[in-house]
C-alpha cells in the first residue's frame, strides 16, 4: 500500500478544487473528503481517528469566505460562549446569513429533522422506518403554499424563507468535503433546502397526542363506564364526560391507535460506514441520565414597579427533552430595521424566544386541544360520507426509498375533513384526523418573525392573531413599562361538544372556525404575570380549551408564593428563581430531626444534615439525597395515622444510609443530590463524541424540572441586561470549542451575558468571520 500512497495523494489534491466549486456531487465531495482523511492517517502509520476526523470537518469560523447569493458583505462575530452576532444591510442578507451560520453549527441535526418530517428517513435508515416515513407523508401540510401562508408569518414571509433555505444550500455547497463529521461516518447526504422544509408541521406544531388521547379515552369508558373513566382522567378544569351521539365507541377500531403512533422522533441512529463501525468510540452510548418526564417549563413578567431597575423584568425556562445537540440555538440579528436576540430552532429562521430594543417575550405550553378524530362511513368506490355527502378523498401517491429494500408506495387520502389515517376494513369505516395544522400559518413559533418591528406589548397582544402553533402561554414586557399574557394557539370553536372524545362526521360536531376569546391579560394589577403548564382557563371561562390530567400546579403555587413576597425584585432573583428546587414536604419534614442524635456515625451525619435543610434540592446536598428514601417512610407512617416515633426516625435514617452506601458507595462525599438528578449527554450514535455528563439542581415537579436547557432573563431596562444559558452548547459538531462549553456552567446554574449593542458584541467578541458576495455563474 505504501506504494500508492503517494499518487493517491496527488491524485486528491488534484480532484479537490474542481470538486469544491461544484454544488452537485456531495457524495463525492464527501468520499473524496474520508479518502483525505484516511491517507493522512494510512501516512502517519495510524488508523482513522475519530476525534482527528471530527476536528478536520470543522467549519471555519474566523477569516472569509465568498458566497454566490450575498447582495452585500456580512459580519459575523461569533463571542467567547459561541453565540453569533449576525450583521447585515438587509433583511435577505440577514436571513440568507443566518441559515450559512446554523447550518455550520447545526446542519446534521438540521438533516435528520427535514428527513424527519418530509418521510425520508427510510431512505438512510432502511424498512424499519417506512411506517413512520408513510404516516410523516400524511400529515403534512398539502398547501398551497401561497401568500396567506407565507404572510402569517412575515409580510416578507417569503422571501425570508428563501433567504434562509439558500444561506443553508450555500454552507453545503462551500463546505465541499467538510461536512460535519456525521456526512462522512454514515455516508447520508445532505439533500437541498427549500422554503417549504422551514414550515413543516412537527410535533410540536402537529397534535397528534390530542387524537391518541380521545381513542384512549374512548376505550377507557368501554372498560369501566363514562363517569369512572372521567374520574381516572382526572380532567382539569372537570367537566361531565358526554358520550358523542350517533359513534357506538364499542365499534371502534383499537388499530386505529396504532396508526397515529408510528411517528419516531427520537435520535436518529444511521449505520456507520464499514471503514469506521470497527473504531474505538464507533458505537452509541446509552443515556441513563434522568430524563425530563412531566411538563416543566416555567415564564413570569414583573411589573417595573415590582423591579429594582424600574422596568420589567422577563424570564423563560421553556422545557424539551435534554438532548445532545440542543433543541434551541441562540442568535443576534442585526440588519436596518431588524433586530433581536434569543432563541430559535436549528431550522426555524429568526428569533422564536427573545428580545429587541423595545420588549422581550417568552413562552410556555398552555395544551390547547387542537384536534379531533372524526369516524365516517366508507363506500367500495373509497368514497367517505361527511356530513350526509359522499366525497371522493384526493388521493396522493408517493415513492418512498428505502435502504437495504424495494422502494414502497405510500397511498395518501385526503379529505375536507382531514387525512385519512386509518381505515377499518371490517366495519368498512375511515378515521380522519382533523388538525390545526393543516391550517394555513400553522408551523410552529414563526410568527415570532413579526416581533422586531412591534413597539410594545399592546401590540405584541395583537400580533397573537397570527400564533397559531404550538398552543404557548405568550408573555411581554416592554420598556414602556406593560406586561401582558395570552394563551395564544389557533383553537377550534367546538359549538356542542368538548372534544374528548372520537365523533361521527356526519355534521352534528363541526368546528365553527376559531375562537377569538382567547384568555388574555394587560398590566394586572398585581404588577406580575406567571405560568407553568397549569391549569390557566380564568374563572367562569367556557368551553375550555384543554382538559389536563390534574390541576398540577405545583410549580406554579411555588412562582405565586414567591411574588407574593414584597420586592423589588431584580435579574439575580429570577435567575435563582429559575433554578428553585424547594421541597415543602422535606422542610417541613427537617424539623423532625433537631433536637436529639442517633449511635450509628453515618446516620448522625445524615440525621445533621437533614435538621439544618432548607429544603432545596441543590445538586451537593447530602440531606436532599437522604431525604429520597426518608421522605416516603415518613409519609407511609403518617397516612397510617401514625406520627413518626424516634424509633421510627431512627430507622428511615437508617434504610436512607443503606440505600445510598448500597447506591454510591462508602464514600461520604458521593451522597448528594445531584447524582440522581444527573443529565447525560451522548451523540446520538457515536460515543466517542459524548458531551461530559452533568449533576444538576431540581428534578422533577420543581421550578427546576428537567428539561430546561435553555433559559433566558431580561431586564428591559437597558438592551444589554440579558443572560441566558443552552446546553450543552451552540456548536453540533463535535471538536468545536462550542460543543461542549456549556456544560458545567449550566451544572452550576451559572449565565453568560447576551450582548445586543455592537459595543457589548465588541467586548466578547472571539471569532470573526466575513461573509463576502460572489458572482453568479
Amino acid at each position: 500500500m505504501g506504494r500508492n500512497i503517494a499518487p493517491m495523494t496527488r491524485l486528491v489534491d488534484r480532484v479537490r478544487p474542481v470538486l469544491s466549486r461544484r454544488t452537485t456531487a456531495p457524495a463525492l465531495m464527501m468520499a473524496i473528503g474520508a479518502l483525505t482523511l484516511l491517507l493522512g492517517a494510512r501516512q502517519a502509520s495510524q488508523p482513522p481517528d475519530l476525534n482527528a476526523l471530527a476536528r478536520a470537518a470543522l467549519s471555519r469560523i474566523d477569516g472569509s469566505t465568498t458566497l454566490t447569493g450575498l447582495r452585500a458583505p456580512v459580519e459575523v462575530i461569533r463571542d467567547r460562549w459561541g453565540v453569533p452576532h449576525i450583521y447585515a444591510q438587509s433583511l435577505d442578507d440577514l436571513f440568507f446569513a443566518q441559515g450559512f451560520v446554523v447550518a455550520q453549527d447545526r446542519l446534521w441535526q438540521m438533516e435528520m429533522y427535514r428527513r424527519m418530517y418530509r418521510g425520508e428517513l427510510s431512505a438512510i435508515m432502511g424498512p424499519g422506518y417506512v411506517a413512520h416515513d408513510r404516516l410523516a407523508r400524511l400529515l403534512r401540510f398539502r398547501g398551497p403554499h401561497d401568500e396567506r401562508e407565507w404572510t402569517s408569518y412575515h409580510p416578507a414571509g417569503r422571501r425570508v424563507f428563501d433567504a434562509f433555505a439558500r444561506g443553508v444550500n450555500a454552507f453545503i455547497a462551500q463546505a465541499g468535503t467538510r461536512l460535519p463529521v456525521e456526512f462522512t461516518l454514515t455516508g447520508v447526504e445532505p439533500g437541498r433546502w427549500t422554503a417549504e422544509d422551514l414550515v413543516l408541521r412537527t410535533q410540536t406544531a402537529m397534535p397528534l397526542a390530542d387524537a391518541i388521547a380521545e381513542l384512549r379515552l374512548a376505550r377507557e369508558v368501554l372498560r369501566v363506564g363514562a363517569d369512572s373513566a372521567n374520574r381516572l382522567a382526572r380532567p382539569s378544569p372537570y367537566r361531565a364526560l358526554v358520550l358523542p351521539e350517533g359513534l357506538d365507541l364499542a365499534q371502534l377500531d383499537s388499530a386505529a391507535i396504532t396508526a397515529l403512533q408510528a411517528l419516531r422522533t427520537g435520535d436518529v441512529k444511521p449505520p456507520l460506514l464499514p471503514a469506521y463501525a470497527a473504531l474505538e468510540g464507533s458505537g452509541a452510548s446509552v443515556n441513563n441520565g434522568v430524563q425530563e418526564d412531566s411538563p416543566g417549563s416555567n415564564n413570569w413578567v414583573i411589573a417595573g414597579r415590582l423591579t429594582r431597575s424600574g422596568k420589567p423584568i422577563v424570564a423563560n425556562d421553556p422545557h424539551r427533552a435534554v438532548a445532545n445537540p440542543s433543541f434551541r440555538y441562540i442568535v443576534h440579528l442585526d440588519a436596518p430595521g431588524y433586530r433581536a436576540i434569543g432563541a430559535t430552532e436549528p431550522v426555524l429562521p429568526g428569533v422564536m424566544i427573545g428580545r429587541t430594543e423595545r420588549l422581550a417575550w417568552g413562552l410556555t405550553i398552555v395544551g390547547t386541544d387542537q384536534s379531533d378524530v372524526y369516524v365516517a362511513p366508507l363506500d367500495d368506490a373509497g368514497r367517505v360520507q361527511i356530513a350526509g355527502v359522499w366525497e371522493a378523498p384526493r388521493v396522493v401517491r408517493e415513492v418512498i426509498a428505502v435502504k437495504g429494500a424495494p422502494s414502497d408506495t405510500a397511498t395518501l387520502r385526503l379529505t375536507s375533513r382531514g387525512p385519512v389515517f386509518h381505515i377499518d376494513q371490517t366495519r368498512r369505516m375511515a378515521y380522519l384526523l382533523r388538525s390545526t395544522a393543516h391550517l394555513p400559518g400553522s408551523a410552529g413559533y414563526l410568527s415570532a418573525l413579526r416581533y422586531p418591528a412591534l413597539r410594545d406589548c399592546r401590540e405584541f397582544l395583537d400580533a397573537q392573531r397570527y400564533y397559531l402553533a404550538p398552543t404557548e402561554n405568550m408573555i411581554c414586557g416592554d420598556v414602556d413599562g406593560n406586561i401582558a399574557w395570552q394563551a395564544s394557539a389557533a383553537s377550534p370553536r367546538r359549538p356542542n361538544w368538548h372534544g374528548r372524545l372520537p365523533v361521527p362526521a356526519d355534521g352534528r360536531y363541526e368546528w365553527r372556525g376559531l375562537r377569538d376569546d382567547l384568555p388574555r391579560e394587560f398590566n394586572p394589577s398585581r404588577g406580575w404575570i406567571a405560568t407553568a403548564n397549569h391549569d390557566i382557563h380564568p374563572e367562569g371561562y367556557d368551553p375550555p380549551l384543554f382538559f389536563k390530567r390534574g390541576p398540577a400546579r405545583e410549580r406554579q403555587d411555588r412562582l405565586e408564593q414567591q411574588f407574593a413576597m414584597t420586592g423589588p425584585f431584580d435579574a439575580a432573583h429570577s435567575r435563582q428563581l429559575q433554578h428553585d428546587a424547594f421541597n415543602a414536604a422535606g422542610a417541613r419534614d427537617a424539623r423532625l430531626f433537631a433536637g436529639w442524635t442517633t449511635q450509628d456515625a453515618e446516620a448522625e451525619r445524615l440525621r445533621a444534615a437533614l435538621a439544618a435543610w432548607d429544603g432545596q434540592h441543590t445538586r451537593e446536598s447530602l440531606a436532599a439525597a437522604a431525604y429520597r428514601f426518608v421522605g416516603p417512610q415518613l409519609v407511609a407512617r403518617m397516612r397510617a395515622d401514625a406520627p413518626p416515633t424516634a424509633g421510627v426516625l431512627e430507622n428511615a435514617l437508617l434504610v436512607a444510609r443503606d440505600s445510598l452506601r448500597a447506591r454510591f458507595g462508602a464514600d461520604m462525599t458521593q451522597w448528594r443530590w445531584g447524582r440522581f438528578n444527573r443529565s447525560e449527554l451522548p451523540h446520538p450514535f457515536v460515543a466517542a463524541y459524548d458531551a461530559p455528563a452533568v449533576e444538576r439542581h431540581g428534578g422533577a415537579g420543581f421550578v427546576a424540572a428537567v428539561g430546561a436547557t435553555y433559559r433566558e432573563v431580561f431586564d428591559l431596562v437597558h438592551p444589554d441586561s440579558s443572560w441566558a444559558t443552552n446546553l450543552p452548547g451552540q456548536s453540533g459538531q463535535p471538536g468545536s470549542p462550542f460543543y461542549a462549553n456549556l456544560v458545567e456552567p449550566f451544572g452550576r446554574a451559572e449565565y453568560f451575558p447576551l450582548a445586543f449593542t455592537r459595543e457589548a458584541v465588541e467586548r466578547v467578541a472571539a471569532h470573526r468571520l466575513r461573509l463576502l458576495p460572489g458572482r453568479s455563474r
